[in-house]
């Protein structure tokens, strides 16, 4: 049934960070790979950067999930903003040792100095940028300790260089960039994606002209490329329910993409 069609492709754009939803992608896996090859150097820290909806949660989410079997990693999608509880979180998880009250980096540095690993732990840190800059200079000094390795993501805003930032100059070892999809990318994204779930008549509904029009709507960004197509599927849903007929499942409806758009803020109406 036509309906089932949508809804199925509706929730294939849902806005969760799940490694399943990766999307194999030449630029992005190249990338990928890069990443994961520098964890296995000698790095104190490696930093992932870009503009919010450019995957940087997924990819330490997919990193989380490749090297778990094999590594100890830590995975923090969430900040946790107060020392204390930072510190007796890490040494909750990485060390197993539990304190009922906060944890400061004295005592936690003291912790660490009489522990040692057989492999280096790594921890993944998202949403760097919401850490205050005194705990993430207490970040930067256990990364010099050699015995953790940091993986972080921060959201870069301006137009300047994030890595030249003050914070990093003298820890961050590699820093990787990323962007949004081209044009091209974006149809192998969408296409790739409903095709994962199953969903081959939706993506065969997308052409070169509808793809233009999400492009320039997104600009190619992921996350609110997901936010619009969730929309229209929607809408599209709601269609089928009133006018059944009318609906053409051949290709996608410029307006339809448009008021989407303009449904989700992307444009003004």
């Amino acid at each position: 049934m036509k309906s089932n069609l949508f809804n199925n492709s509706k929730e294939v754009f849902i806005d969760t960070v799940n490694y399943k939803d990766y999307v194999q992608l030449d630029r992005v896996s190249t990338i990928y790979q890069s990443l994961k090859d520098s964890v296995n150097k000698p790095l104190k820290m490696i930093l992932l950067y870009g503009k919010p909806g450019t995957g940087k949660s997924m990819f330490l989410t997919k990193l989380y999930h490749d090297l778990s079997s094999i590594k100890t990693v830590l995975l923090y999608q969430s900040p946790i903003l107060d020392d204390g509880e930072f510190f007796r979180t890490l040494a909750q998880d990485l060390l197993n040792i539990k304190y009922k009250g906060s944890l400061n980096f004295t005592q936690f540095m003291k912790i660490l100095e009489e522990h040692s690993f057989n492999d280096i732990p790594i921890v993944l840190l998202d949403e760097a940028q919401l850490y205050s800059d005194t705990l993430m200079e207490k970040i930067r000094l256990l990364s010099d300790t050699r015995k953790i390795k940091f993986v972080i993501t921060l959201h870069k805003t301006k137009e300047e260089d994030i890595v030249a930032k003050e914070h990093f100059q003298t820890r961050i070892w590699e820093s990787i960039e990323l962007e949004n999809a081209s044009n091209a990318e974006l149809k192998i994204y969408i296409q790739k994606k409903l095709m994962k779930a199953n969903c081959f008549d939706s993506a065969n509904m997308f052409h070169s002209k509808s793809i233009d029009l999400i492009y320039k709507i997104t600009n190619g960004n992921y996350r609110q490329t997901n936010k619009l197509l969730y929309t229209l599927f929607d809408i599209y849903l709601n269609y089928m329910q009133n006018n059944p007929s009318k609906i053409d499942t051949n290709k996608i409806s410029n307006k339809i993409i448009e008021m989407s758009a303009i449904h989700t803020g992307l444009i003004n109406a």
